[in-house]
């Protein structure tokens, strides 16, 4: 089925599968942007040296509801990112992944995203705004499109997020 081979390159790809060790991963992303949003989502959840029960919770059901995925595969490919990303420095081959595969909406909800995992455990960490905005960054999302982004998703979560200290 599309959706389980879809699953297994995702998990191959934040696992260093397929021959090419960490090498293989853009090669492995270059035809699923969903593949590299994953990847990000994961890398902004350890950002700040803490991928708690929340920010889990968060992006399994940013996965479920973006992608369609199942709750099983979804915990499955949550456990396999936070094991891959630890050691990654892949930022830039998945946000190209995510830049050429995304129009510009999708980009701007992929800002989204990364926003409300940063906003996940209540506050948002220094590493993690900084990682949003070189994402933005790097998928030709401005600063104020990020900013638009940040308030809408501050919107959905309601008063409790505090926002980042220097925020944009």
């Amino acid at each position: 089925m599309v959706r389980k081979a879809m699953i297994d390159r995702i998990r191959k790809l934040l696992l260093g599968e397929g021959g090419g060790g960490a090498e293989a991963a853009p090669d492995a992303a270059e035809d699923d942007p969903r593949v590299a949003a994953v990847a990000l989502l994961i890398e902004a959840a350890v950002m700040d040296g803490d991928f708690d029960e929340a920010e889990r919770h968060v992006i399994a059901g940013l996965l479920k509801d973006r992608f369609g995925l199942e709750p099983g595969a979804v915990e499955d490919l949550i456990a396999a990112g936070a094991d891959a990303v630890e050691g990654s420095n892949q930022l830039y081959a998945f946000t190209r992944v995510v830049k050429q595969g995304f129009d510009f909406e999708q980009r701007i909800g992929m800002i989204e995203m990364l926003w409300e995992v940063a906003y996940a455990d209540g506050q948002v960490h220094d590493f993690e705004a900084s990682l949003v905005r070189r994402v933005s960054g790097l998928i030709h999302v401005s600063d104020r499109d990020s900013g638009t982004a940040r308030k809408k998703v501050l919107a959905r979560l309601g008063p409790s997020p505090a926002p980042p200290a220097d925020s944009s």
